[in-house]
């Protein structure tokens, strides 16, 4: 494919409106699911989220505690999914070490570190509540 075709094709997404723009844009996201699932943190909690969402359902005595509780579950996976999204834009760029491609990937870990954490305290706090 020539530069011209890359550029035509990107073109042709942005003109895209309506529901084949829709159509296209989630078809874009079941492949970074899809690219995600290959990667294994992403793959260990999006199985940790298979029993943690109905738990949630469980655990949660009013809506506003399921949707914490669900939504820290799923915060987790969103900031594992940017995070990939980074590392695999600085590893394109080239794979020398260089000062700022360290910090852009350390920062994208700091994320998913604090989301989990976030989330585990969130959990945490339910099961203090529910069983004491």
């Amino acid at each position: 494919m020539t530069a011209a075709d890359r550029r035509e094709a990107v073109d042709a997404q942005k003109r895209r409106t309506g529901l084949t723009r829709m159509r296209h844009a989630f078809g874009y996201s079941l492949a970074g699911l899809k690219a995600g699932w290959g990667e294994t943190a992403f793959r260990q909690e999006a199985l940790a989220a298979l029993l943690l969402l109905p738990a949630a359902f469980w655990l949660g005595r009013t809506w506003v505690e399921v949707a914490l509780l669900a939504g820290t579950v799923v915060l987790v996976m969103v900031v594992e999914l940017l995070n990939t999204g980074i590392e695999t834009a600085i590893d394109r760029i080239g794979p020398e070490w260089n000062d700022l491609s360290k910090r852009a990937k350390d920062m994208g870990s700091a994320a998913v570190l604090l989301s989990l954490l976030l989330c585990g305290a969130t959990w945490a706090a339910a099961l203090w509540a529910r069983f004491t």
